[in-house]
């Protein structure tokens, strides 16, 4: 072997090092913690935890179409409450209409579907903010999360919706499945997780819009001159962002 080709594979173990730094680090906490605790890689404490990261991963799937753009969004945690106060509103109060006189009331699927579609919506007026009005992606996304917030704090009025199991005779139950219920025994989070995992990378790697993602991100103007429509782009990237957050509210 000569002298440049041991140097090549020295420098590329070194880099595949770098890399691997956060999940060697994941590793050895692994180690720790079930060298100081017995119990803590056992099949119950690993559904719990995973359960717990899979909130995170959801919205870190949103956030990274994002992030591969250039651009950063400050209101998804708002988003989620907000998309958390409608949804267990409709299930608790349903929509009082109050110049007919009656409250209508909407099935699970319908109340998961409205909430995902608000995040998308607040997702688009981010995308409006900064494509068509060039409000810097900190600014306009830090001024959504506050009216998003007080948005939810109207809703509630300080309240919390203590009863989201609905009544049959109005055909909405069946909300707390998303949150409590299992399939094969894994709670359901934890599969919407793995399915929005398979879709993302599957986006980002195998598709047009994934190459039009990492080419706006990594030189916007190169990009714009190439013939990608970059304002659609981080709209969608942003929408993505949305919906990840509203759906977060719903698990």
């Amino acid at each position: 072997m000569t002298a440049e080709n041991k140097a090549f594979r020295k420098i590329d173990a070194g880099s595949l090092m770098r890399r691997m730094q956060t999940f060697i680090a994941l590793i050895a906490l692994l180690i720790v913690f079930s060298i100081l605790s017995p119990n803590f890689l056992k099949g119950g404490s690993i559904i719990i935890m995973s359960k717990h990261v899979a909130i995170n991963a959801i919205l870190a799937i949103g956030m990274t179409f994002v992030v591969l753009t250039g651009g950063i969004d400050l209101s998804i945690g708002a988003i989620t409450g907000l998309s958390g106060m409608i949804a267990g509103g409709l299930i608790y109060e349903g929509l009082v209409l109050s110049p007919l006189g009656v409250t209508v009331y909407f099935s699970v699927p319908m109340v998961i579907l409205i909430a995902i579609l608000l995040g998308v919506f607040v997702g688009f007026v981010n995308a409006v903010l900064i494509t068509k009005f060039k409000v810097a992606p900190f600014i306009a996304t830090l001024g959504t999360q506050f009216i998003c917030r007080g948005a939810a704090m109207l809703r509630s009025e300080g309240k919390t919706f203590p009863n989201l199991v609905g009544k049959p005779e109005l055909g909405n139950t069946g909300f707390p499945l998303l949150g409590a219920g299992t399939f094969a025994g894994i709670p359901f989070s934890i599969w919407i997780m793995i399915v929005l995992v398979a879709i993302a990378i599957y986006v980002s790697t195998k598709t047009p819009y994934g190459r039009y993602v990492y080419a706006v991100g990594g030189n916007e103007q190169a990009a714009k001159l190439s013939g990608i429509k970059v304002d659609r782009v981080k709209t969608i990237v942003y929408m993505i962002s949305g919906g990840c957050a509203a759906l977060v509210s719903l698990a």
